[in-house]
């Protein structure tokens, strides 16, 4: 036992370390994949990550935006030395307007999907001038005149803030022989593949010795989840095996998620399943409606149809003389009152109508026995009949002619149903329910949950 929980330490140990591998592993794949996205923050914030990160993505400088940041900076330290209307400086602003045209013209942003960004500069430098078109406006920001009048160094700090931001995450993305994006992020990855390699080959041979009946290859499936970790494209389906090596590890509790997943599968299922089967049986007792094999299997005799008997019981006798015992001891007792009130009713509407009776209720004090005798005749009439019915129950001569008057009836109506247009009547209404029972409770089982 102790050699046991020893192995299960050491097993949950190493889960949780190549865990944590396959995890470290993810996050490196997830920042490659958004780097060149979010490559304008890094910048921005953490410039030395773009440092490290964009020889791997083959990111450089722009020759074009780059050259124009130099021409910009040696304006700067020029116009710093010798001021801004001496002729050095005013080279430098030459050379300035000229590449603010190539600029406009080249676009060297489009390498970088960044024309955006370009087109945020001509905006802002034609609000900045007062005019229509980027390329007049460029050619009056960089020269002598306009920067002497508005100010150097105001003109100088409006285009640092507002214009150099944007020209500075420009760069240019260098393209292989395959016509896509350099990218060396697999020499990053390439340990880790080689580490899950190695460990999916020894735990799926593991597994196959381990499990009789088990081939190699099919302990390989078994681990199918782990072959993501080894492709070198679509890196980002990773995130399957580490949340299953995560949950496995004890790392992370997902356990509520997969009950909810399984829950919703098993609910969609089992509707689908619900009323594929449910609609399918209703069509198959239609189709026996249709035949007339339902209305031939109840009213047919027995000796004139094939049945098999589990219990040497006629299961429709048995049915109404329960019915008929539930009904005389539990329900005839219940709404005896209710039973002498209408047979009252019915004897005093039936002798009213009589002329003798309206002569004796003119009679000096008869009058007022018509409603006692009338209610005495009703209980004793309720009471005879109900003694009787229990009699004929509990007598065996009784329960005799009982059950031959249900099988008398089941046969009377039997015989009177088997006319052909009170068949096809019967087949026809049972047919048309069964259909407005699909369409109104088993196309609606989808609505409930």
């Amino acid at each position: 036992m102790a050699k046991q929980k020893t192995a299960g330490r050491r097993t949950l140990w190493f889960e949780r370390l190549m865990a944590i591998v396959a995890t470290v592993n993810l996050g490196f794949v997830l920042f490659d994949l958004s780097y060149v996205k979010a490559r304008d923050f890094y910048l921005r914030k953490l410039p030395s990550i773009t440092q490290v990160y964009d020889p791997i993505k083959g990111i450089e400088p722009h020759r074009e935006t780059q050259n124009y940041l130099n021409t910009l900076n040696a304006l700067e330290e020029q116009v710093s030395q010798t001021g801004l209307q001496s002729p050095p400086a005013e080279a430098l602003l030459a050379q300035m307007r000229s590449l603010s045209l190539e600029m406009i013209e080249n676009n060297p942003f489009e390498v970088a999907n960044k024309t955006g960004s370009l087109e945020k500069i001509k905006n802002r430098m034609r609000d900045r001038i007062g005019k229509e078109s980027s390329r007049e406006a460029f050619s009056i920001f960089w020269s002598q005149a306009y920067l002497s009048e508005a100010g150097w160094q105001q003109e100088i700090d409006f285009f640092n803030k507002k214009v150099l931001p944007l020209i500075e995450l420009n760069y240019y993305r260098n393209v292989g022989e395959n016509g896509e994006f350099v990218d060396y992020f697999w020499r990053i990855d390439l340990p880790f593949v080689a580490l899950f390699s190695l460990e999916f080959l020894a735990r799926t041979f593991y597994i196959s010795r381990r499990h009789t009946g088990i081939r190699w290859i099919d302990a390989m499936l078994w681990r199918w989840y782990d072959i993501f970790l080894l492709l070198p494209f679509w890196r980002f389906l990773r995130v399957i095996p580490v949340t299953i090596r995560l949950n496995r590890a004890k790392l992370l509790n997902l356990e509520p998620v997969r009950q909810q997943i399984t829950q919703g599968l098993v609910a969609n299922v089992a509707e689908e399943l619900t009323e594929l089967v449910v609609i399918r049986v209703i069509n198959q007792l239609q189709g026996s409606i249709q035949r007339g094999e339902v209305t031939r299997w109840l009213f047919q005799s027995e000796n004139r149809r094939p049945y098999i008997d589990i219990n040497n019981v006629n299961e429709v006798e048995a049915i109404a003389s329960l019915l008929v015992q539930t009904v005389v001891y539990q329900v005839l007792p219940k709404i005896q009152p209710d039973l002498i009130e209408i047979l009252r009713y019915s004897i005093e509407s039936a002798i009213s109508q009589s002329p003798l009776y309206r002569s004796v209720q003119n009679l000096p004090g008869l009058g007022s026995m018509g409603g006692s005798w009338t209610e005495q005749l009703a209980t004793s009439v309720t009471q005879s009949v109900y003694n009787a019915l229990v009699t004929a129950i509990e007598d065996p001569i009784g329960a005799k002619l009982t059950s031959q008057l249900v099988q008398h009836f089941n046969e009377a109506l039997g015989s009177q149903v088997q006319k052909k247009q009170t068949i096809l009547e019967i087949q026809s209404l049972l047919s048309d329910l069964l259909e407005e029972v699909k369409l109104n409770y088993v196309k609606r089982l989808g609505q409930e949950d």
